[in-house]
């Protein structure tokens, strides 16, 4: 009988709750999300490999929330976070522009490929390298509205932009794929630069627009569901005019 009160005890204390495992099943979603835009990439549809990577990164955004919400943040889902997102927005959008728009260059397509997934590496690694620095975890409350250069998953939705302008004009208009090579460098230079942009993490409202806001973003939805490349390619475009506002602001505050 003590023995097996033993073991019971044992194979008790080995038991792991699954709501522990939540982040990390949710980096894996993530990551096979953004890989399974590469198999759509490859048959050539190119709806589904946008939508894989969007869900890749909402599923992205939604792990670190689960772990912080329940106290599980790790080292471990840290670091596979961080390779899963290399693969979500290094490799997967480089390897799915290569096939929709770059190809058409070769060589020098391929390089400018290349060239976004080392940038992206590069931005990632840093990240990675200023959560342990002192001087990052010392910044001031205004400090943590802004990002330093475009963040991953937002430079992997920015990069898209071409897919989602030509597909908002089936058959009628295209980005000339040397347009697209120069657009693609820039993407890759700003998720590398050191240009602040706005993070909404460290912004609050007051109460009485939190419900314009959410009006606001049940208008978007709605924009999404019915016209969604047009909607997409606004949200890039306006993303892309407020990093100038947002330079401006972070210049701002540093000189008060």
């Amino acid at each position: 009988m003590k023995q097996k009160k033993r073991r019971f005890a044992k194979s008790s204390r080995e038991r792991f709750s699954v709501a522990k495992l939540m982040p990390n099943i949710l980096t894996l979603a993530a990551l096979c999300s953004g890989l399974s835009s590469i198999r759509f990439a490859l048959e050539e549809q190119w709806s589904l490999a946008v939508v894989a990577m969007l869900v890749a990164g909402f599923l992205d955004a939604l792990d670190g929330k689960v772990a912080r919400l329940l106290g599980q943040s790790s080292h471990f889902g840290g670091e596979l976070d961080s390779l899963s997102d290399m693969v979500s927005f290094g490799v997967v959008p480089a390897v799915v522009l290569y096939l929709r728009e770059l190809h058409i260059f070769g060589e020098v397509g391929w390089i400018v490929s290349l060239f976004y997934a080392v940038c992206m590496a590069l931005r990632l690694a840093r990240f990675n390298t200023a959560s342990f620095s002192t001087s990052e975890k010392a910044q001031e409350a205004w400090q943590q509205k802004f990002f330093v250069g475009v963040p991953a998953p937002t430079g992997a939705f920015l990069s898209f932009l071409p897919i989602y302008f030509s597909m908002s004009f089936p058959g009628g208009f295209y980005f000339h794929p040397a347009v697209v090579c120069v657009y693609v460098v820039l993407v890759s230079l700003l998720c590398i630069s050191r240009i602040p942009t706005f993070s909404i993490k460290g912004y609050t409202i007051s109460i009485k627009k939190v419900l314009p806001l959410l009006l606001m973003v049940g208008v978007v939805a709605a924009t999404l569901i019915s016209i969604p490349w047009v909607t997409l390619s606004i949200i890039c475009g306006l993303y892309l005019g407020s990093i100038f506002f947002s330079y401006n602001a972070y210049a701002k505050l540093s000189r008060l």
